[in-house]
């Protein structure tokens, strides 16, 4: 058994997460406002605080779904 496809799998994740890293510093040394867009739900009262950021994830959701669906096609071709 190889363990070539093993290696190849760890490699891939480990470059995809230095991306998303990459790019959540960007935009943090940016000053994109993620988790503080109109929609946002923060809740804060006495010594609870409640942060529900459902626009922001929506709108990450729709940013991964459009890179990852170039990048497929790109590999498919």
């Amino acid at each position: 058994m190889s363990l070539y496809p093993l290696a190849r799998f760890f490699l891939l994740t480990g470059v995809i997460c230095l991306l998303i890293g990459g790019g959540l510093y960007l935009a943090a040394r940016f000053g994109l406002p993620l988790g503080k867009l109109p929609g946002d739900i923060f809740i804060q009262r006495g010594n609870f605080t409640f942060a529900f950021p459902i626009v922001t994830m929506i709108v990450v959701s729709l940013v991964l779904t459009i890179v990852l669906n170039l990048i497929i096609r790109f590999i498919n071709r």
